[in-house]
């Protein structure tokens, strides 16, 4: 039976984007494989539900183990959803997905101006909420700070392209500094998050010190290391 183009449904399209991680492998693979298992073990919620690309631009091709990498990763239950900066020699990743290369993707910090400077009588974005998030929340504003008059449940993820402050109790995970802001930090008067990351780097709720445990404070990169202090002290 013919059916004529009034009869078929409209097509819908719609864009959607979403934060992804970029894992880059580099030799000897079996070292950076170990180290992705230590960051599972301490974190074993950090890659789950996330999209992943494979950046192999540190890759000659010719890495021993290359060709079963992307089942390895696969086993790991991480979801890679596409790769980009393809080996010099690419043989060994003659059995990994086809149609599988991401081109044009750009880092998010050439998206964003930086709003550790902004320019003068230019007001820097700003999201604020009186609600708690809640667990299974989730508020990605790379545009500038977050700021939550509230508390961050257990299981709620905040990204921020710049710092975010959270007033009352932060239990879930805050990623601050996604637009490439090192400069960004997290604030909050009670500290008992899942995850901290800036820029990142990242540490798990079994990393933060104990002094800190329930007590207000502050976090910061020095020197690419996630540092957490009392909310009154300087650097």
């Amino acid at each position: 039976m013919h059916h004529s183009s009034h009869s078929l449904p409209p097509l819908r399209i719609r864009g959607r984007s979403f934060l992804a991680l970029v894992l880059s492998p580099k030799a000897p693979l079996v070292n950076w494989l170990q180290s992705l298992d230590e960051q599972i073990k301490r974190s074993s919620q950090f890659f789950y539900g996330k999209p992943v690309i494979l950046n192999l631009e540190l890759l000659t091709g010719d890495e021993e183990g290359l060709e079963k990498l992307y089942h390895e990763l696969l086993g790991r239950n991480i979801q890679i959803i596409s790769m980009e900066g393809l080996p010099s020699n690419p043989s060994a990743l003659k059995d990994w997905p086809k149609n599988f290369i991401l081109t044009g993707g750009k880092n998010i910090d050439n998206l964003n101006p930086p709003i550790d400077s902004p320019a003068k009588n230019q007001s820097v974005p700003c999201y604020i909420t009186d609600d708690p998030v809640r667990s299974g929340q989730s508020i990605f504003f790379p545009e500038g700070d977050i700021i939550v008059v509230n508390s961050v449940a257990s299981g709620a993820e905040i990204s921020a392209g710049g710092s975010i402050h959270v007033y009352g109790a932060l239990r879930g995970r805050a990623i601050a500094g996604i637009s490439g802001q090192p400069n960004a930090r997290i604030f909050t008067s009670h500290m008992a998050a899942e995850l901290l990351a800036i820029d990142g780097y990242y540490m798990t709720a079994e990393e933060i010190p104990e002094a800190f445990n329930n007590k207000s404070a502050q976090v910061f990169l020095k020197e690419n290391i996630i540092t957490v202090t009392n909310l009154t002290k300087t650097r």
